[in-house]
């Protein structure tokens, strides 16, 4: 077979969109932002036919926290929101980081149910905080959790 054939090229295209993996969004609402892929749809769906990703991020980051807070108000400076979207493939831009959240347990029906994506928020915005105040803890970076500055 040819070299350059499409199917020849498909089968050797690494699937790198995976789950946990950190993206930035490119378009819409939430452009700049960044977000965790929950699922890829590679081939897409009956009602998305194109190639897409259910992601989770951060809409509003926490803010910049010293020493010299108390306790209170570092809580209340850790607060984010989050949000969902489905996105596609070309209005994603991959990073090489990755981050080991839980936001697989997230229903199927999660883009088309309202009530069943309220709920998805709050849980992945408590997910996201409780992750954040342990990485406070630890001194760790938190390169997810800040804002883009470009």
């Amino acid at each position: 077979p040819d070299e350059t054939s499409a199917e020849h090229m498909e089968a050797k295209r690494t699937k790198f969109l995976k789950p946990g993996k950190i993206v930035i969004l490119l378009h819409g609402r939430y452009a700049g932002k960044k977000a965790v892929i929950v699922r890829n749809y590679e081939d897409g769906t009956n009602a998305h036919p194109y190639g897409h990703v259910l992601c989770v991020g951060i809409g509003r980051y926490p803010l910049k926290v010293t020493k010299s807070m108390g306790p209170k108000k570092i809580a209340k400076r850790s607060k984010m929101k989050s949000f969902i979207k489905l996105a596609n493939h070309n209005h994603i831009m991959p990073t090489r980081y990755s981050i080991d959240v839980d936001v697989k347990s997230l229903p199927n029906d999660v883009v088309t149910n309202a009530t069943a994506r309220r709920d998805a928020k709050k849980k992945c915005k408590k997910m996201f905080e409780e992750k954040y105040a342990s990485l406070l803890q630890n001194g760790k970076p938190k390169w997810f959790f800040q804002k883009l500055r470009f």
